[in-house]
């Protein structure tokens, strides 16, 4: 960060810098000089390509010179000139009498009144001079604030150094002197794109959440200056998503002197028309009603002054239209309160009664508590969460529990703040609001509401699950009493979490709370507890039939009942989380995340095994840490898929801790199972038996979640390979006892697969040939992969045809799922049939994909598991600042500049 700091590099400015760098290499080569004018608005990074082309003339051997124009030296008669000849002088001999006089007068050495001619001439001779050791290069910065004898004297140079190997480099405004009278080559340097603004602001903030980097991308509107100085002056939990960020974004000493020059030189009158067009700011106010409100006979006078401020204009539509939005920034932060309150309140009172916009202006001009204005805000508030927008509404309801007179409804309207901030993706914040609730007595009628923020925070935040059956059993006893607020569906909200709860920890207490309650939720509810407890042969049909007859309101209400019911069964038909893409905040889109990811690796979609990282970024970022966990989790089962044992170790390391702490049994006992996985993809069978019979026993299927049935294929697999036929055919019999092919589609292939692999001789083959013919058999990837594995073995060593064939089939899918030590299972296979199979090379290579050395590979790994160069030191025994280094020489090696593109990356490799 350092030296980005020292050696500013422009982001996005490649017409820019080629243009610059030509300039150099053609006076270096060609011996002639040029010009290049760089004309932009303030902020927009005219400095940062000055500072470049330096750079880059010092390394080439130039000569560089260069001013600053300041607006304090504007009337300082040849002060740019002092700043950039006073370094020649010691060269002055080569000057005449006349023209030593002229230029020592002129830079202050001796008195006298110079001509701007002969100061003109003398510098020209000194660069001359200068010239004859090494190109020069005449930088000259704000040239909008250069005192014009000094400006009159560079506008000479520029006109004669052509034959020299000199290069005149000038930034200024737009609507700078220079700008229009010298004839150069000006090179308008505009607003970045979105996606280089985006790089820039990752460049310097990478730790910004999502939501705080859209709003500081809107409000810089691609303005470099304005992208780098607005997020220094949000609070830290503002930068991380923790906390709302404020109405109008702080700018800064660097952005409030940037527009003060021009603010602090219009009228009261003008001002407060500007203040108005700010605070009035939006499409919704094109019609200019703030206008109609305030008209008078100068109002049209006065607009019209406004635009000749260079600020703002009117539009046809009667819309003031600010030059940059940060204009508008600049506008309402140099206001004072009172005049904010002011304009506020008339542009309240431009709007009928019911027009939502009056609301907001309203609040805002609100000084005391008023409960009537607190009521209005709740419903507009929860107006907006039924729509969608639970973020908005939050922030309303914390407008209304401010203005709130009475203690108790200041709670009552923070506790419902917290549940919608929640929903809206500000999960940080709603971490925060319930810590401030638990400082409070909280009403009684509220309590469900308070447990439900309780646990929501819990869960999704602090990865924690005892608060779950500590308070939902009894928020749910009152919910379901008769006459009882269920606070617009509460009680199925409460019902899910509280299975979730159980589904993750295996509670007992839990698990109880649900069956006492099980017939007081909806069938979606029943539903999804049935997947979790004993799932029969038609849960899974019965979900399909669900979501297909559902509404889009009530899809809307059940998506995550409805995706969780579908994740127990392993049940990706139908795409049902297609049907959720969309619907409300992250709270139901990190949902879709996490079914889309365990779909992945069950239709054999490794290829997108990175988008587990990513979206486990993008869940730490909003504060849904357990989301984090569990997408690290999925992207585990790849590594396990692909036999990647250090990397499931690593993995492993960073999320073990946390669901140890948590009790997440099913967390813990996943990762049993991928260990297992592993031991059989590199043949040590005993170890992947042992790993199995933790989870399930041979012979006995525990009651509980489905995907322990899922297991059938991988204990069987294991007992076979150790000679444990007895054992994996008692498996197999308790399976058939539970039903366990009738969960779905996925567990109906898996036993078929099983039971093929533990047939006698006699019945083998016919058993491999039902499993092919499975319906949907060819959607597991991975899977049946494995099938025809153990079928083109079984066919080789019996002598049987089709072995070749079947290995075949499998060593492509497993190169397609880059799944190598099962791809070598099925290369030592063939080669034993005597196909001409080329096995990978043996031993270690100096460095690895990408020219990655072996210790840049792991912490490369490392870091697209989500853990911070401090956690990899750790864990690798370095210090933070070495992990900085190899990932400094990591990024190019891999074409990336962010860390957020390092999960891609090396996925790709």
């Amino acid at each position: 960060m350092s030296a980005v700091r020292r050696f500013p590099e422009p982001v996005g400015r490649q017409r820019e810098t080629e243009l610059l760098t030509a300039a150099l290499v053609q006076a270096v080569d060609g011996a002639s000089g040029s010009t290049v004018l760089l004309r932009g608005d303030a902020g927009v990074g005219k400095s940062t390509l000055l500072a470049r082309v330096e750079r880059v003339a010092r390394e080439r051997g130039f000569t560089v010179l260069r001013a600053v124009g300041t607006e304090a030296e504007t009337d300082l008669a040849f002060g740019a000139l002092h700043q950039v000849f006073r370094s020649l002088l010691q060269r002055s001999g080569a000057l005449s009498a006349h023209q030593r006089d002229a230029l020592e007068s002129a830079l202050g050495v001796r008195s006298g009144t110079p001509s701007g001619f002969a100061v003109g001439a003398a510098a020209l001779v000194l660069l001359e001079e200068a010239v004859r050791t090494a190109p020069v290069l005449l930088l000259l910065d704000d040239l909008h604030w250069v005192d014009s004898s000094s400006a009159t004297v560079f506008a000479f140079l520029h006109r004669r150094c052509a034959d020299l190997p000199v290069v005149i480099v000038g930034a200024t405004r737009a609507d700078g002197p220079a700008a229009q009278s010298w004839s150069a080559e000006c090179v308008d340097v505009p607003a970045l794109p979105r996606s280089d603004a985006a790089l820039l602001l990752a460049t310097y903030c990478p730790g910004l959440a999502a939501t705080t980097r859209e709003r500081v991308l809107a409000e810089a509107a691609g303005n470099p200056l304005a992208l780098v100085e607005l997020p220094r002056q949000l609070a830290d939990a503002q930068q991380r998503g923790a906390a709302p960020l404020p109405e109008r974004l702080p700018l800064g000493r660097k952005l409030e002197r940037m527009f003060a020059e021009r603010l602090g030189a219009v009228t009261p009158e003008v001002g407060r028309i500007l203040l108005l067009g700010a605070l009035a700011a939006g499409p919704e106010y094109g019609s200019g009603e703030w206008l109609r409100a305030l008209a008078d006979e100068n109002t049209l006078e006065i607009l019209d002054r406004v635009g000749t401020e260079g600020l703002a204009r009117l539009d046809p539509a009667g819309q003031l239209v600010f030059r940059h939005p940060l204009v508008r920034t600049a506008v309402v932060a140099a206001a004072s309160d009172g005049a904010r309150r002011e304009a506020h309140r008339a542009l309240a009172d431009a709007l009928a009664p019911d027009d939502p916009r009056r609301l907001v202006h309203e609040a805002a001009a609100a000084l005391l508590p008023d409960e009537d204005l607190a009521h209005r805000l709740q419903e507009a508030g929860r107006d907006l969460a039924r729509r969608g927008g639970e973020a908005e509404g939050a922030l309303l309801l914390e407008r209304a529990a401010a203005l709130s007179p009475g203690g108790a409804d200041r709670v009552r309207r923070l506790t419902r703040a917290a549940v919608m901030s929640a929903r809206g993706g500000q999960l940080r914040h709603t971490a925060a609001l319930v810590e401030e609730l638990r400082t409070t007595v909280v009403p009684p009628d509220i309590a469900p509401l308070f447990s439900y923020a309780v646990v929501y925070a819990d869960q999704s935040h602090h990865i924690d699950f005892e608060s779950s059956a500590a308070l939902l059993p009894a928020a749910l006893d009152t919910l379901t009493a008769p006459g009882a607020d269920t606070f617009d569906g509460l009680v199925e909200q409460a019902y899910f979490k509280l299975l979730l709860a159980a589904s993750y920890t295996d509670d007992p207490w839990a698990w109880r709370a649900l069956e006492r309650h099980r017939e007081k939720v909806s069938e979606a509810g029943r539903l999804c507890l049935r997947a979790w407890t004993d799932p029969g042969p038609d849960v899974a049909a019965a979900l399909l039939t669900m979501a297909e007859g559902m509404t889009e309101e009530q899809e809307a209400g059940a998506a995550w009942l409805l995706l969780w019911t579908a994740s127990a069964l392993d049940c990706p038909e139908g795409d049902l989380w297609q049907r959720f893409t969309g619907l409300h905040g992250y709270a139901t889109q990190g949902s879709v995340a996490k079914a889309k990811a365990q779909q992945d690796y069950l239709l054999g979609h490794w290829d997108r095994a990175a988008v587990c990282l990513r979206e486990a970024e993008i869940a730490d970022e909003l504060g849904y840490h357990t989301n984090g966990l569990m997408f690290r989790q999925y992207y585990a089962h790849f590594l396990a898929g692909r036999g990647d044992e250090a990397g499931l170790a690593e993995v492993e390391r960073a999320v073990r801790p946390h669901a140890t702490r948590a009790r997440m049994r099913y967390v813990l006992d996943r990762l049993t199972h991928l260990r297992g996985l592993v031991a059989l993809a590199h043949r040590r069978y005993e170890e992947a038996y042992a790993h199995f019979c933790e989870l399930t026993p041979p012979g006995h299927l525990p009651g509980g979640p489905p995907w322990r049935h899922a297991l059938v294929l991988d204990l069987v697999t294991a007992a076979v390979h150790t000679g444990r036929h007895q054992e994996a055919r008692a498996h197999l019999e308790a399976g058939r006892q539970a039903r366990s092919a009738g969960i779905s589609g996925r567990h109906a292939f898996l036993c078929a697969a099983a039971t093929a692999l533990a047939a006698a001789d006699d019945e083998a083959d016919a058993a491999y040939r039902a499993a092919y013919a499975v319906p949907g058999a060819e959607q597991w990837a991975f899977e049946l992969a494995r099938l025809r594995l153990a079928h083109g073995t079984w066919l080789r060593r019996h002598e049987r045809p089709g072995a070749r064939e079947a290995l075949r089939a499998a060593h492509q899918v497993f190169r397609r799922l880059r799944a190598t030590p099962w791809a070598g299972q099925c290369e030592r296979e063939l080669r034993a049939a005597g196909d001409s199979v080329t096995l990978p090379q043996e031993g270690p290579a100096a460095t690895g994909p990408a020219g990655l050395t072996a210790r840049e590979l792991r912490i490369a790994g490392l870091a697209a598991t989500g853990l911070t160069n401090k956690e990899i030191g750790r864990q690798l025994q370095l210090s933070p600042r070495t992990v900085g280094a190899h990932l400094y020489r990591i990024f190019p090696k891999l074409g990336i500049t962010t860390r957020a593109a390092l999960a891609q990356a090396i996925d790709g490799l």
